[in-house]
């Protein structure tokens, strides 16, 4: 598969510079004006570019989603009758992010229930004081079913990307759309590009892939799965990727960014995440506005140290510092903090990637303030060419 990746990166290198397929050297051009020299030079940049995102396009289309599929793992698979609470404790003891949902009344998958929609349920039921003891009773169907929850906290919005100002960050984004009306997958054999444009398109963070055959569940891939197979097999492209991913125009900058502080409450900040249409957002301190860490909706620490239902929604109105100072993580965290420089190319962050396997990079400035986010999400966009769609 390296060899296959190598040989692409090969090809490209060919379509930059002749000499690499002939075996020879071209000589420098003798006279010409300093401005044709310098418009050839933004011309190479931009075939440069271009030839980097054609290589790992073609790479995408060229391999399935069986071949980022580890050789071992579990798969949990929740019917839509049991209760809720139960499928998230599940969820959590099993260390899974999602599980998809089968209604044997109709014998196919129906959904997927992830973590932060218990925790978004659980908000539901502290604005509208509902008796949380029933989560122990009520059907993941149940649920799914019920239209107040379902045309509130479990509507995704879609965020903002890229880096021009304008328009306040506290706005919600104009469209958003139910991951809980129907079910989308991929098959063992299809392509990469066509996963990661499902996982794009429909503004996913979990895509499973099934065999069709007998309806069985292989995995569930992310944006993190398909950037590190890309990684693993072109990080050593260099000439290809030693752009800035600031120049690139992958992530989100300036305006565009949301931040939230230390002192609120994680209700307001899951909120904020929630209309936003954010997994993750950048804590920053009130006055200096440095980096602190970062805040997943995925974040379950409120959840862990509570006795029950009830505790776990009084611990909404906990502040992110007290809870911050509660979670157990470390670099090797997916929502660790971890930071870069708008003068990072995209080649060092595929470096980095390689160490660490982050979810998002927190782009700073000289005084570590918050300027940009970068994503697993834009990165592999890019590649896509398709950032600018939802």
């Amino acid at each position: 598969m390296e060899q296959q990746a190598l040989a692409i990166a090969q090809q490209a290198a060919a379509a930059l510079d002749p000499s690499v397929a002939s075996g020879t050297m071209t000589g420098p051009a003798v006279g010409g004006a300093s401005s044709s020299a310098s418009s050839a030079l933004l011309h190479e940049r931009e075939v440069v570019r271009s030839t980097g995102r054609g290589a790992i396009s073609q790479f995408l289309d060229s391999h399935t989603c069986f071949s980022v599929l580890r050789a071992s793992g579990k798969v949990v698979v929740f019917d839509t009758r049991i209760p809720i609470q139960l499928a998230f404790y599940a969820l959590v003891e099993h260390d899974m992010q999602a599980a998809p949902l089968w209604d044997p009344a109709a014998c196919q998958f129906v959904g997927l229930l992830t973590v932060t929609d218990f925790i978004d349920i659980l908000r539901y039921y502290r604005r509208t004081n509902a008796d949380v003891s029933t989560l122990a009773t009520r059907s993941i169907a149940d649920i799914l079913s019920d239209t107040n929850i379902l045309s509130s906290v479990l509507v995704r919005h879609i965020p903002r990307r890229g880096g021009a100002a304008g328009g306040s960050p506290n706005q919600p984004p104009t469209a958003a759309i139910s991951h809980h009306r129907t079910f989308l997958s991929a098959d063992a054999n299809t392509t990469l590009k066509h996963a990661c444009r499902l996982l794009h398109r429909h503004s996913l963070d979990f895509l499973p892939v099934i065999l069709p055959d007998d309806m069985r569940v292989l995995a569930t891939i992310t944006y993190t799965t398909i950037l590190e197979h890309l990684v693993t097999n072109f990080r050593e492209q260099r000439r290809l990727f030693d752009d800035t991913v600031y120049d690139l125009g992958i992530g989100t900058y300036h305006d565009n960014v949301v931040t939230v502080t230390s002192s609120q409450t994680l209700a307001d900040v899951l909120h904020t995440m929630h209309i936003n249409g954010l997994s993750a957002v950048p804590v920053v301190d009130e006055k200096t506005k440095k980096i602190l860490g970062v805040y997943s909706r995925s974040d379950i620490t409120f959840l862990a140290t509570a006795s029950d239902a009830e505790d776990a929604v009084a611990n909404l109105d906990l502040s992110l510092d007290v809870l911050m100072s509660q979670r157990r993580t470390d670099v090797t965290t997916p929502d660790a903090l971890h930071t870069c420089t708008v003068g990072h190319t995209l080649q060092s962050i595929f470096e980095y990637f390689a160490q660490w396997k982050f979810n998002r990079l927190i782009v700073v400035d000289d005084e570590e303030r918050v300027v940009g986010v970068v994503s697993a999400r834009d990165l592999v966009a890019y590649f896509l060419d398709e950032r600018g769609t939802s």
